[in-house]
């Protein structure tokens, strides 16, 4: 027997009913619809450049020991340092907590320590054992940098803090519905700070975004170090330069993005 044309449709309107909705959702979420692009594009760029710079130096890894294994723990803190700042802001969000912690005697600077140290803290439990694994599997030591990596470290922290801060301004703002930047934000310094290749392998215009992010500064400088056995201070005070600069623009944000929320009632809602 045949089914009733009826009986086909209800479920077909009722599918493409549900369909339209998640549509309308995306279509309405301009940041959904560069989430599509974006993990694609930075892949892309990447791996991009990186086989540029490999085609042009015949030699590179002969000479480029251990500068992947230091990219990778270098890019760890940056990017590890930004999260743990972010999910502890994250985690007052989803128990519904920040519109009770803005009430109470707490001033935001001293709540952004408090994340700022928590960041650390997180840091420190992700980044020590893999830097430890590194040693027993690669005989890597990121320690045996010296004080280049205290230059490092500060440079590539100062800058999770920056964005982190204002990340966590855009949520605070625009609530959960902005969550997805605390997880992805960073990965667009992945290209662009030429964390496994030079700045030079960029197209000349891009190469200009490229030195106004600090992170750029440590990842050339951290080449010039196990390349060329050079320490560039130079390197370390520009990148020191600019993220003060970064820090204080994201901490302006920050209390320019409560104060907004505060105004519209967004804090009552956080948790939605």
């Amino acid at each position: 027997m045949n089914a009733h044309p009826h009986t086909v449709a209800l479920p077909a309107r009722r599918i493409g009913a549900m369909v339209l909705r998640y549509w309308y959702l995306l279509r309405s979420s301009f940041a959904r619809l560069i989430e599509l692009i974006y993990w694609p594009a930075v892949q892309m760029l990447m791996w991009g450049f990186l086989q540029v710079y490999i085609n042009q130096n015949a030699g590179f890894f002969a000479r480029a020991g251990g500068t992947f294994l230091g990219a990778v723990l270098l890019w760890d803190i940056l990017f590890r340092g930004q999260l743990g700042f972010s999910i502890s802001f994250l985690e007052e969000m989803w128990s519904r907590n920040l519109a009770n912690l803005m009430m109470s005697p707490l001033k935001p600077v001293e709540f952004v320590i408090a994340l700022m140290i928590m960041s650390v803290i997180r840091l420190a439990i992700g980044v020590v054992p893999v830097t430890l694994l590194a040693i027993a599997f690669f005989g890597f030591n990121l320690f045996g940098l010296g004080f280049a990596l205290v230059a490092f470290f500060i440079n590539l922290l100062l800058t999770s803090w920056a964005v982190g801060i204002f990340v966590s301004g855009l949520v605070l703002r625009n609530g959960l519905g902005a969550e997805n930047l605390a997880w992805t934000i960073m990965f667009i310094f992945l290209p662009l700070t030429c964390v496994y290749y030079p700045v030079a392998v960029l197209p000349g215009w891009l190469q200009t975004v490229a030195w106004m992010l600090p992170p750029t500064y440590v990842f050339e400088g951290m080449r010039a170090l196990l390349i060329d056995h050079v320490f560039r201070p130079d390197l370390m005070l520009q990148a020191l330069a600019i993220n003060v600069v970064l820090f204080a623009a994201g901490a302006g944000a920050f209390l320019a993005l409560l104060k907004s929320a505060r105004r519209n009632g967004s804090l009552m809602q956080a948790g939605e």
